[in-house]
């Protein structure tokens, strides 16, 4: 289980997650149950997901880093109104990603 990230693996996962949609949207209602659920959820089936901030969009550092802390996913960065998570799969047949660095390869 990775537990932090190097410069090199933030990037990496960064480029992986370039060309995915957010799936997650943070809006009028902020940071509800819902919100946590649904990150937690989507961590679960894809392990790299990006969350939006339609609203709330000055407070988006601190309600990342509360995502991050509520799904035990790490936080890989935040570019404009998007954060990207990531939290590896506990189940090998859905673990997707291999992050160099780590001793888990395909």
């Amino acid at each position: 289980m990775v537990s932090s990230l190097t410069g090199f693996q933030r990037n990496f996962l960064r480029k992986k997650a370039h060309n995915i949609k957010p799936v997650v949207m943070v809006g009028k209602n902020g940071l509800t149950e819902e919100v946590i659920k649904a990150a937690d959820s989507a961590l679960a089936d894809h392990e790299l997901i990006k969350i939006k901030f339609i609203d709330h969009k000055e407070e988006k550092q601190s309600l990342a880093r509360s995502i991050e802390e509520s799904t035990k996913a790490l936080l890989v960065a935040v570019i404009g109104n998007i954060a990207v998570f990531y939290r590896e799969s506990t189940d090998p047949e859905k673990k997707e990603i291999f992050i160099p660095g780590t001793h888990a390869k395909k």
